[in-house]
């Protein structure tokens, strides 16, 4: 069964890391992942761009700026990870957390899954994610 696993964070926290803080975790977390793809099981991952370019899409086609979300954390990744059920996803969400500790994980079945075609590409927009450092 694929499970989504939406990650949260305080978006000024990731945005104040250092460098060499924010590489740490993602070594933490590379951790993880390599695990999760050696067992087969890790699909799509995405660490996202600053919620500042955001953009909302409403009822006729009204868009505006932002997720506009009122919580504290705010939708920062995902993955998609083949479990075998809600205990082994609770387990990968469990090493996962242990691994960026800030984070929230917010875990869903999924119903439909559409992989479409391989994406070339991405618009890595660090910039947008961590202000640029002199």
């Amino acid at each position: 069964m694929l499970y989504a696993f939406l990650a949260y964070h305080e978006e000024e926290v990731v945005q104040s890391w250092s460098d060499a803080e924010d590489a740490a975790l993602m070594g933490e977390l590379n951790g993880v992942h390599q695990r999760l793809t050696e067992e087969g099981r890790l699909g799509p991952a995405a660490r996202l761009g600053a919620t500042a370019t955001a953009f909302t899409v409403r009822g006729g086609g009204l868009v505006i700026d932002g997720p506009f979300a009122e919580t504290k954390e705010q939708l920062l990744g995902l993955y998609v990870l083949d479990c075998e059920g809600r205990e082994q996803a609770v387990e990968a969400a469990l090493a996962l957390k242990t691994a960026n500790p800030g984070a929230v994980y917010e875990v869903r079945p999924i119903v439909l899954y559409l992989p479409g075609t391989d994406i070339p590409f991405t618009d890595a927009g660090l910039e947008a994610v961590r202000p640029v450092r002199a």
